[in-house]
């Protein structure tokens, strides 16, 4: 966002996403908030991998805004932190590819959150996982809790198709 000296309306937000396996069933939460007002989101896949839930987690926080904002986003994932504050301009000149040549994984996912960020003025900020920031462990526990429910309303027989396909499209 190019309007730097712009008042936009200010919002906290914080990320997390998980799996249970890598792939494996997985989730992502976010709790955006603005004011006195606040929003909570977690969903979770049959198969996934960390990395694709930390991403999304960002994605799905930033959907919840309707206009322009002040974002400062909270993350534990470096992963993401780095991602889209320096790795994501070296992809894009490279035609998405690594330093290594290759290509660069969850590239749609970077290309989402890219878009959606431009939108914002967001500052991205870590935090360190599992270490008593009450903001971030409630969103861990939403994520637990959604990949929780997932398994236990999901046959075994599922999961383990939904592993083999998402192995498939990935590797592929």
């Amino acid at each position: 966002m190019s309007d730097a000296g712009v008042k936009l309306p200010e919002v906290i937000v914080y990320t997390d996403g998980g799996c249970w396996g890598n792939p494996g069933p997985g989730a992502w939460a976010c709790v955006v908030q603005h004011g006195n007002q606040w929003w909570q989101r977690a969903m979770a896949v049959p198969c996934t991998t960390n990395n694709r839930m930390e991403i999304e987690a960002a994605i799905h926080a930033l959907k919840v805004l309707n206009q322009p904002c002040a974002v400062r986003l909270h993350t534990d994932s470096d992963y993401l932190r780095q991602g889209i504050t320096k790795w994501i301009h070296g992809w894009r000149k490279k035609g998405w590819m690594t330093s290594t040549r290759e290509p660069v994984k969850n590239r749609e996912l970077w290309v989402e959150l890219d878009e959606r960020a431009r939108v914002h003025r967001v500052e991205w900020q870590w935090v360190r996982g599992h270490a008593g920031n009450q903001w971030n462990e409630w969103c861990d526990r939403l994520a637990t809790e959604a990949i929780e429910r997932l398994v236990k309303e999901t046959s075994k027989s599922d999961l383990e198709a939904a592993r083999r396909a998402f192995v498939e499209r990935h590797d592929s």
